[in-house]
C-alpha cells in the first residue's frame, strides 16, 4: 500500500503560480512512477503530469506543456507540481497518483491521494 497526501493548494489570481506537493509513504513508494490528475466541477478527471521513479522522464498533455512542471525528491519521497501562468480554467481539485510506469500513468494508476483544491480567480 502507498499513501499519498497532497498540500499546497489554495486561491491564486490569474497569471500567478502555485506549487503543489505530494508526500508518499508506504511500501516501496519511491519505486513508483508518480503524477497528477485534476478534476474541475462538472468535468471528467484529466491527466496533468507524470514522472518516472528516477525523476528522469516526464510526461504532460500538450495543453499543459510549458506551464506545468513536475519534479520529485526521492530522498523525501515527495513529488511536486509547479504551476505557472495559471488560468481560471485551471481551477480544479488536483490529485496525486502513483503507478507502475510513467508512460502509462495517463490511463493506468494504482493509488490516489485525497486531492487539494486549486482556485484561480480572474
Amino acid at each position: 500500500q502507498v499513501q499519498l497526501v497532497e498540500s499546497g493548494g489554495g486561491l491564486v489570481q490569474a497569471g500567478g503560480s502555485l506549487r503543489l506537493s505530494c508526500a508518499a509513504s508506504g511500501r516501496a513508494s519511491s519505486t513508483y512512477a508518480m503524477g497528477w490528475y485534476r478534476q474541475a466541477p462538472g468535468k471528467e478527471r484529466e491527466f496533468v503530469a507524470a514522472i518516472s521513479s528516477s525523476g528522469v522522464n516526464t510526461d504532460y498533455p500538450n495543453s499543459l506543456k510549458g506551464r506545468f512542471t513536475i519534479s520529485r525528491d526521492n530522498a523525501k519521497n515527495t513529488v511536486f507540481l509547479q504551476m505557472n501562468s495559471l488560468k481560471p480554467e485551471d481551477t480544479a481539485i488536483y490529485y496525486c497518483v502513483a503507478g507502475t510506469a510513467w508512460y502509462t500513468l495517463y490511463y493506468d494508476t494504482s493509488y490516489w491521494g485525497q486531492g487539494t483544491q486549486v482556485t484561480v480567480s480572474s
